[in-house]
């Protein structure tokens, strides 16, 4: 939880200062304005809830809930709210969303190759040899782990780079990190290396959603890369805000 709020925490300072350079018209707080939004809001509310309750209940799977929040949307959109008409506009939703996911599978067939090329060929296996051979500095580990893995976001879907889990582990326990810190190092590193151009994943979804240049929305990351970038190293050094909620709670 801690890394994630430091995450928003840079992003949302970030946002608020291009917001104020950029004069962008605030609107000041009310409790009126605050019960109208929750009004015109009021079947999307339950969504979260439904959703992650379901999940973390058992209900059912992460997959599943994907389907169950489709579902839901289509309900809402066309009984409810009555935007999308159910014989005119929901089919057009379809072809789009079909012509999104098909470029999805193209990636993840790339990625998923790609990542059998490099397992065959044992690339990481010898890659942590070198640097189990070499390095002895606990920092340069971390330094060198964090640039191997923000590739392996770049390059391959978050499912694919996992198998390199266990070639990770052994090394870093013998550095004395704990595995949930390098958990946490490990997603973050993920989600920097899905913005890094020129192959990073959500470039590509992006590209496809708002219809700009893989180059365009490359320069139009680089400050978010940039800031990812430091909160990683903070997360990466300061192992206990990976860890201080997870020992107050007794759950380590």
């Amino acid at each position: 939880m801690i890394p994630g709020l430091i995450l928003i925490a840079f992003l949302s300072a970030y946002s608020l200062r291009v917001g104020v350079k950029s004069k962008v018209p605030k609107t000041p707080f009310s409790w009126k304005n605050l019960g109208l939004a929750l009004k015109a809001a009021v079947w999307e509310l339950p969504l979260p809830f439904v959703v992650i309750g379901g999940i973390y209940g058992g209900a059912f799977t992460a997959t599943e809930a994907a389907a169950i929040t489709a579902f839901y949307a289509l309900v809402v959109e066309v009984f409810i709210y009555k935007d999308l008409h159910l014989f005119r506009d929901v089919p057009r939703v379809m072809k789009r969303s079909m012509v999104l996911v098909g470029a999805i599978l193209m990636i993840l067939g790339a990625a998923l190759g790609l990542m059998n090329y490099l397992i065959d060929e044992q690339v990481p296996q010898k890659l942590f040899e070198i640097i189990q051979a070499k390095i002895s500095s606990k920092v340069m580990f971390l330094l060198i782990l964090n640039g191997f893995l923000i590739i392996m976001g770049m390059m391959m879907e978050i499912f694919s780079a996992i198998v390199t889990v266990p070639l990770i582990l052994p090394i870093a326990q013998k550095f004395n990190i704990d595995p949930v810190h390098l958990g946490i190092i490990f997603l973050t590193n993920l989600e920097l290396g899905y913005l890094m151009p020129p192959m990073g994943l959500n470039l590509f979804l992006s590209s496809l959603r708002f219809e700009k240049s893989i180059l365009h929305l490359s320069k139009a990351v680089i400050p978010f890369i940039l800031l990812e970038a430091i909160a990683l190293l903070v997360i990466t050094y300061v192992p206990e805000l990976s860890l201080w909620l997870v020992r107050f709670l007794g759950t380590q």
